[in-house]
């Protein structure tokens, strides 16, 4: 989702997609490449978290460092969200604008974020090959990547589609999935920010899970459901304040943390990021967990979209978030790391 300068963006469609659930959509003609381009990103060190504060345990997390992201790109900005395909470093992204974004994190001798290398963008292609530039088309906002396969949810047109990747020619999607929330539950710009794989070694198997951003219940809970795997099925989670979700991972034990933001005209942006017990996560259930942290404008943060969860080298559990700055002078693109102490 996306918000304006004076307050959240009112939507810019009224009626809700038609869904057809594992459609193959390979185009029948071949299409032409689309440039993949290289972007120039200059990159601020952030080493406080709390502005003009020098802590750096916030609840569990600690924070590591971070990165203002600027650019004389007009592409550049709108990230959504994000996946490491090398844990730390190369990284893929989808913009809500409708493109692909790509690059590396590099870290200094303290293993705190010091740099972007190697980014740049693609313009998405629709099931036809052909450039996709209508926002009712192009609004991603959640990614999962599995075995070389980028799983992308869209708002506004909802629907869950995969992608093979190739970073220097990406093609249209291939198959389109089966969310299980009936589609007229969707709210046009709260659909499925959240699209990850749970833990492999737990009850679901590796299956993919997706999270409405504010798709609200007759109970007042978010829908979600577990769309792959031995126990799908439609289940909500708890909607705990005024908080909405922007993006969600699996912890190696099996619990789903979720990030979630929250704005308003008084008190400006905040972030949070709440630990949803693993076992909760069930068709039929009201997941819930405890809040882990919570911050506000007195913090680095920004409009928070994005969250990844990855294992450095020296076994330390990471929590990386960005931001979308949605293209807006007053905003900023933040990339923000954490480690995650467990007790």
């Amino acid at each position: 989702m996306i918000f304006s300068r004076g307050g959240f963006r009112q939507t810019l469609f009224a009626a809700a997609a038609l869904f057809v659930a594992d459609i193959d959509l390979s185009p029948s003609i071949a299409a032409e490449p689309v440039s993949v381009d290289p972007v120039e990103i200059s990159a601020r060190p952030i080493n406080r978290f709390h502005i003009g504060r020098d802590e750096k345990q916030f609840g569990p997390l600690e924070f590591v460092g971070g990165l203002e992201m600027t650019s004389p790109s007009r592409d550049f900005g709108a990230l959504s969200a994000f996946r490491f395909v090398k844990p730390g470093s190369e990284f893929i992204g989808v913009a809500d604008t409708g493109f692909w974004f790509f690059g590396t994190i590099t870290h200094d001798a303290e293993k705190r974020p010091s740099g972007i290398q190697n980014f740049r963008m693609q313009q998405m292609v629709d099931a036809s090959g052909q450039l996709a530039d209508e926002k009712w088309d192009v609004d991603a906002e959640g990614l999962a990547v599995k075995d070389g396969i980028a799983t992308v949810s869209f708002e506004r047109n909802h629907r869950v589609a995969q992608f093979s990747i190739d970073p220097d020619d990406m093609k249209p999607p291939f198959r389109q999935l089966d969310f299980l929330v009936p589609a007229w539950e969707l709210r046009q710009n709260r659909g499925f920010e959240t699209v990850t794989y749970a833990n492999p070694n737990g009850q679901h198997e590796g299956g993919l899970v997706v999270v409405s951003e504010k798709s609200l219940h007759k109970s007042g809970n978010i829908y979600a459901a577990v769309i792959e795997g031995p126990h799908k099925g439609v289940f909500t989670v708890k909607r705990n304040g005024d908080f909405d979700i922007t993006d969600g991972a699996f912890l190696p034990d099996g619990d789903l943390l979720l990030l979630e933001r929250s704005f308003s005209m008084a008190g400006g942006v905040k972030m949070r990021l709440r630990r949803i017990y693993g076992e909760s996560v069930e068709k039929g259930a009201v997941a819930d967990g405890p809040v882990l942290m919570e911050a506000d404008m007195a913090y680095q943060i920004d409009n928070m979209e994005g969250l990844d969860v990855w294992t450095r080298d020296d076994g330390a559990v990471m929590v990386s978030l960005i931001s979308d700055d949605n293209h807006s002078m007053l905003q900023r693109n933040l990339y923000l790391e954490f480690i995650l102490h467990e007790d």
